[in-house]
């Protein structure tokens, strides 16, 4: 009885807000309420009424009012709150925010919307559509009815370009490559594809040199009596056109101008105080640039046919040279040649401060449970040599510490500097050869970094690495590390650690001095739109360490041959991140990630540098497990935990997938569950239970939680909740734990509910 009071009470309210809005309205009119569509079809027409309706529903105008169960709340708060004095203040914000005007029956016009979708439906190859429209009203609402009979759906029979085959211009047209046509045979007629398939036309003729062509120069037409519901399509060039749009253009003279800005801008006509360097001018007033490097940024040259993708490369390697904060381009008919067919190009370039210097101070959150803060200071140089190159001089400070009881009253205290080299082009002993949209980097860094964990010890390490960087696309990057060195080592032991050898003996391998010597290579791809139903990433990574160290000293058993007072680390080591994303509609998506990672140490290492380890669990991984709990079949120690720099494993498996929605404007939500773990080469660090067998998928650790994101625009706070689903430390046959969950219990949570808060999305 009491559960029906309840409902009838809310129906009043409903109810009486409803009243309220109704009487607010303007005499006369009402409420849109939005649109209904009847679609009308002969029997043998195959298209899909749902689709129809779908497409025009989103051209529909106007657009209804939101409502929650047929109630208009927003404007309700828009009445509600009434009319601001004035169009600024809290009031106004108030109203705007939360409410919005009425959508009247005054604004409706169901005769030029029944036109509308006529038109559309023709375009889209249903030919002989007829619409019409009319209103009825319901209390204090409006409803548009729109009643469609849908024509046959025209598929393309025939495409063809009527073309004089005297004209230069039309042999270039017969050179397009068909299988990139946006109008096929048999495909249903679309408006849209015949003028997508006239920006396909002007793009490709521009890559020819015909630098003043445009779409509208193309005349298209449709003959609809093929018969059979098919149409023939045959495009032309129009009679029209310019003389200049009709032939190639060629580059005349190149200018550059390295200095420019609005204020006191140069004159760019004559050639006065012009340097000319490997055939292109430039007028460098200040002498910070080398000609060579701004010569290298120009993918093309004088007497060359014009061609807008080597513009585009151009205007994109001064962009990405890292000097420039605008740059922009002008062309024009050639002053030095009475040939209408030459086109003169100036780039203008508008530099940045030379040197900067800047202080960062902020927090952050570690996969492996510790938080903390730092203060970063850095110089930058953007102009060293004169040839672009970039020197950065980086020191930092900072602390962390964990929360974690096995981890409390351990923390870390770091101080580092690093200098590097930035070259805007490759560094290597041989020459190769540069034609990308972006200007390929070479990176030389040198850094040292001091870092004292407390009750412990102190490491020392030390880092030089060479890395060629360059983009084969905007959506495929390539990194090629042909030298990497690391050496650390342990000073400054405390008494704490050196009892705690005797417990553990494996911790000596944490104090060894180590040195890794290796090379590596990355390859990153991404979907070039963000926005796509489809999106995917892919991160592969190589790496191997070790072998000329072997060649010198080799290794008769792990850990016994030296490099300049060091053990040197041998190993080989692949990893692969990839993920899909779906998306399922408005800001709702479906995330998925794989990582698969393998170590194979050998020679001089049983296991992997903890540097190199791979790790599990924590806000970006496994996020119903913290982070080095779990490796194989074991939960690690206290002990584990607390001295090992690392907990991690030669070999890793992880699995994610998480349903991203829509909560409230800025506050979004997400229900996910993860799986994986980590494995050992042999029984070294952690025992039996961590080690790799043929039965490693019965180790599979899952979780399972929901989270909350925050989109602060600049960047996105997470907050999510996990639990254990999967124990792989249990015996077996136990380690479904399902069946266990008490979320009402306060001794269930404290053991298995974690919490985890980061920045950005896990992946």
């Amino acid at each position: 009885m009491k559960k029906n009071a309840k409902y009838i009470l809310f129906a009043c309210l409903v109810m009486f807000c409803a009243c309220n809005v109704s009487r607010k309205l303007p005499a006369g009119t009402q409420l849109y309420n939005g649109a209904k569509y009847t679609i009308e079809k002969e029997d043998d027409n195959k298209a899909k009424t749902g689709s129809v309706k779908s497409q025009l529903k989103k051209i529909t105008l106007p657009r209804k009012n939101k409502m929650i169960l047929g109630f208009p709340y927003k404007v309700w708060f828009w009445y509600a709150i009434g009319e601001p004095k004035k169009q600024k203040g809290f009031k106004y914000w108030l109203r705007n925010k939360f409410g919005e005007p009425p959508v009247l029956s005054t604004v409706v016009n169901t005769e030029a919307t029944s036109e509308s979708f006529a038109a559309y439906l023709e375009n889209k190859g249903y030919f002989r559509t007829t619409a019409k429209g009319d209103t009825t009203v319901k209390g204090y609402k409006v409803t548009a009815n729109y009643t469609v009979k849908l024509g046959m759906p025209y598929s393309i029979n025939h495409v063809q370009w009527v073309l004089d085959s005297n004209q230069e211009i039309s042999t270039d047209i017969s050179r397009m490559d068909e299988k990139e046509n946006y109008l096929r045979k048999k495909d249903q007629f679309d408006l849209d594809n015949v003028k997508a398939e006239r920006t396909r036309t002007d793009l490709f003729l521009k890559t020819k040199g015909y630098y003043y062509f445009s779409p509208d120069y193309i005349k298209g037409w449709i003959d609809s009596s093929a018969g059979n519901h098919q149409v023939n399509i045959f495009m032309r060039l129009k009679d029209s056109i310019p003389v200049a749009a009709d032939l190639p253009q060629r580059i005349g003279r190149i200018t550059v101008f390295p200095n420019y800005t609005l204020l006191k801008p140069p004159p760019d006509t004559s050639k006065r105080g012009l340097l000319e360097y490997d055939g292109i001018y430039i007028r460098d007033t200040m002498n910070r640039i080398k000609p060579s490097a701004l010569v290298r940024s120009i993918t093309y040259r004088s007497d060359s046919l014009y061609n807008i993708k080597e513009h585009n490369k151009t205007l994109n390697r001064f962009i990405n040279m890292g000097l420039f904060k605008f740059v922009k381009s002008r062309y024009e008919g050639s002053r030095d040649s009475n040939n209408s067919r030459y086109l003169d190009v100036y780039y203008y370039l508008t530099p940045m401060k030379k040197k900067t210097i800047n202080a960062e101070i902020g927090g952050f959150t570690k996969s492996n449970s510790f938080t903390g803060g730092q203060l970063n200071v850095n110089w930058k140089n953007r102009n060293t040599f004169g040839g672009a190159e970039q020197l950065n001089i980086k020191g930092y400070t900072s602390f962390e510490s964990s929360s974690v009881d096995s981890l409390r009253g351990n923390s870390n205290y770091r101080l580092g500097g690093e200098v590097s080299l930035l070259f805007p082009r490759f560094v290597t002993p041989f020459r190769i050869r540069e034609s990308n949209y972006f200007p390929p980097k070479t990176r030389f860094s040198v850094s040292y970094e001091w870092m004292r964990r407390q009750s412990l010890y102190t490491k020392n390490f030390f880092r030089f690495q060479y890395d060629l960087t360059w983009k084969e696309s905007p959506n495929k990057e390539h990194t090629l590390g042909p030298v990497s060195i690391t050496y650390n080592n342990t000073t400054n032991t405390t008494d704490e650690f050196l009892n705690q050898l005797a417990q553990l003996p494996s911790l000596r391998y944490t104090s060894l001095p180590e040195l890794i010597v290796g090379s590596f290579y990355n390859f990153v791809f991404n979907s070039v739109n963000p926005n796509a139903k489809n999106i995917f990433y892919f991160n592969g990574n190589a790496e191997a360490a070790g072998n000329i160290a072997g060649l010198v000293n080799k290794a008769a058993v792990p850990y016994s041959a030296k490099l300049f007072g060091a053990y040197y680390a041998q190993y080989a080591k692949l990893d692969l991140d990839f993920r899909y994303t779906r998306k399922l509609g408005d800001d709702l998506y479906l995330a998925n990630r794989v990582i698969l990672g393998a170590g194979f140490p050998y020679g001089n290492s049983s296991f992997l540098p903890f540097s190199k380890q791979y790790i599990i669990g924590g806000s970006s991984s496994l996020r119903g497990f913290s982070p080095r709990q779990i490796a194989g079949r074991i939960l690690t120690s206290a002990v584990q935990q607390a001295y090992l720099p690392q907990v991690g494993g030669d070999y890793k498996l992880e699995l994610n997938s998480e349903l991203r929605f829509p909560i409230a404007g800025k506050l979004k939500g997400a229900v996910f569950a993860d799986a994986g773990n980590i494995w050992t080469k042999d029984t070294l660090i952690y025992g039996g239970g961590s080690k790799l067998t043929s039965s490693f998928l019965k180790d599979i650790a899952v979780d399972a939680g929901v989270g909350l994101r925050f989109d602060v625009t600049i960047l996105i706070i997470r907050l999510d909740v996990a639990a254990p689903l999967r124990k792989p430390w249990l015996p077996r046959g136990q380690e479904w734990v399902i069946r266990d969950i008490d979320i009402f219990n306060s001794g269930w949570r404290r053991d298995n509910i974690v919490y985890n808060i980061g920045i950005s999305y896990p992946f």
